[in-house]
């Protein structure tokens, strides 16, 4: 079985398959830093699962506004144009709590707060804390990550470290 273990202390995503270790990728976790209230613009902790995937062969740099694709692809000249806007691109990994009262149902609730894992435009960092509450990942690291997984698995958010 897979499951996925996000560490805000690391900026690191780590896929497991039976308790095993296979791939780790940086990632960029809120600037607010860790929490579960609505309009905190911070990233939930706790038990998720991936509930739904969003963007299957869509190509790389794909632009999702509300889950969607707007027919943009991400360019330089874009990201010029709408110097504010927090791209979610070529893949959306949407999460859904499994705790409630703390990071499911009412002003917690992880997925009407539309927290994804998600592609980010390649020149932003990862390694460091810079989203408004979503796991951003590179593009090409967010395509291979929702090859891998299956709506379902598990996914911990923790501001431990990961230890691997």
């Amino acid at each position: 079985m897979k499951s996925i273990r996000i560490s805000i202390a690391d900026q690191a995503l780590a896929l497991y398959e039976d308790g095993r270790l296979v791939k780790r990728y940086a990632v960029s976790t809120a600037k607010n830093g860790a929490g579960e209230r609505n309009g905190s613009y911070c990233t939930p902790r706790g038990r998720h699962i991936v509930r739904a995937k969003i963007g299957a062969g869509a190509a790389p740099n794909t632009v999702f506004v509300k889950r969607r694709p707007t027919g943009e692809v991400f360019s330089a000249e874009l990201d010029a144009a709408f110097p504010g806007r927090d791209w979610i691109l070529t893949r959306i990994l949407w999460l859904s709590g499994c705790e409630p009262g703390f990071n499911r149902l009412g002003d917690v609730d992880t997925m009407r707060r539309y927290i994804y894992i998600h592609g980010s435009p390649d020149s932003r960092k990862m390694g460091e804390p810079g989203s408004i509450g979503c796991i951003r990942m590179h593009n090409a690291d967010v395509m291979e990550l929702f090859d891998l997984v299956p709506t379902g698995t598990p996914v911990e958010i923790t501001e431990s470290p990961l230890g691997d």
